[in-house]
């Protein structure tokens, strides 16, 4: 038997997971480590949300199988959210599916229609899922950059001229992980066209919709009139209303695409535990105040940690939404690469953040640092880099 399996060949070693190991050990030996490595919220989600959790849980008949697809009410409520929010209808039946998360939506879709040897296209840099999730169900990936300007329009029409076979999905992500960058309304018009223009699958991951700064909500591709020929978004729970662990996420737009996927799903699992999806529910129906408590602790959180690291030496560009900062190396420490200096800074400084070169080639001479610590911490953690800077600048 062979000791090597075929997917598995194709993963290279997970980089982000060498620095975890050393904060993991640095915290078994009893050192205080600022952990902005992960994007883990750390508030817990509104109350009503928990009691409506543990009220279903209650019940003797919550604890069946529930329906692979999302139970109707979460369905609709999810539906009701985008026209609230992006003016868009979505028929809750048909272009709705409840997801584990929008990495396994995203995951699962890969699975559903992908062929082995199909082309997608991918941005570089990109959160692993938009890649690997792909690979693994058999796809090549064309890098794309993530940046979205002309040379982004440029890099898609090469990759059409010049890859055979044609690619037949694209995926996009705005806010990025890891890059912070937004696009806005006019940017997804054009996109759609080209999409219907070369016959593409667009995937949006739409994680970080509500956490966006400086009174400049983000946009939707399914507002664009037509996207849902072509389109299908990914939104998320876990940032929106801090249920990251709970894995609540939703695919909505082309009912081909929602069709396939929930198809597939129907093989995989039988849907979220009926409790959380009751608690979703009363989180998208409720009072929304947390959402904007999040934003605003999250734009509080960016600017104290723009600020202060600024004034320690290490200039952040100030990012326009998502919870992350995607941060040049300092100067002093281009030459060593991300991966070297994540080690150096969780060593030496008590700072644990994410390798740019974890997210692709294109993320090398960049580290994403979340701000999921308090403004304490963040303070504490200029202080120690400030210290590092000083001490350690080759």
């Amino acid at each position: 038997m062979s000791d090597e399996f075929y997917r598995i060949k194709r993963l290279p070693p997970y980089v982000i997971a060498e620095v975890n190991a050393m904060r993991h050990a640095a915290r078994q030996a009893g050192r205080d480590i600022i952990d902005l490595g992960m994007g883990n919220p750390d508030r817990p989600p509104p109350q009503h949300v928990i009691d409506k959790l543990c009220e279903v849980a209650s019940k003797p008949n919550a604890h069946g199988y529930s329906q692979s697809k999302g139970i109707p009410g979460l369905r609709r409520a999810q539906a009701n959210y985008y026209g609230r929010r992006f003016n868009v209808d979505l028929d809750p039946e048909r272009e709705v599916v409840v997801t584990m998360g929008s990495k396994e939506g995203l995951s699962s879709m890969a699975t559903a229609i992908i062929a082995p040897g199909d082309v997608v296209l991918a941005p570089s840099p990109s959160y692993p899922i938009h890649t690997f999730g792909f690979i693994i169900a058999g796809a090549t990936i064309r890098s794309v950059p993530t940046t979205p300007d002309e040379r982004y329009w440029k890099a898609l029409d090469n990759a059409m001229a010049f890859t055979v076979p044609r690619p037949t999905v694209l995926i996009v992500n705005y806010p990025s992980n890891p890059t912070a960058e937004t696009v806005d309304l006019e940017f997804y018009e054009r996109l759609v066209a080209w999409a219907r223009e070369n016959n593409v699958w667009v995937l949006s991951d739409l994680a970080y919709s509500e956490l966006y700064y400086d009174g400049k909500p983000t946009r939707s591709i399914l507002e664009v009139p037509g996207a849902k020929d072509v389109a299908v978004e990914f939104t998320s729970m876990s940032k929106t209303y801090s249920m990251a662990g709970w894995r609540m996420g939703f695919a909505v737009g082309n009912q081909k695409l929602i069709s396939a996927l929930t198809r597939v799903k129907s093989y995989l699992d039988y849907g979220a535990f009926t409790p959380i999806q009751a608690a979703a529910c009363a989180a998208l129906n409720g009072p929304q105040d947390i959402v904007e408590e999040n934003r605003l602790r999250y734009q509080h959180r960016r600017d104290v940690m723009v600020e202060s690291f600024g004034r320690a030496g290490w200039e952040i560009p100030v990012p326009p939404a998502s919870m992350f900062a995607w941060a040049p190396l300092p100067k002093a420490f281009h030459n060593i690469g991300s991966l070297e200096f994540s080690k150096q800074l969780l060593e030496h400084a008590g700072v644990a953040v994410a390798a740019g070169v974890g997210y692709g080639e294109e993320g090398e001479g960049y580290v994403r640092i979340a701000m999921v610590e308090n403004e304490q911490r963040l303070r504490q953690a200029a202080r120690n880099i400030k210290r590092f800077l000083a001490e350690h600048t080759p």
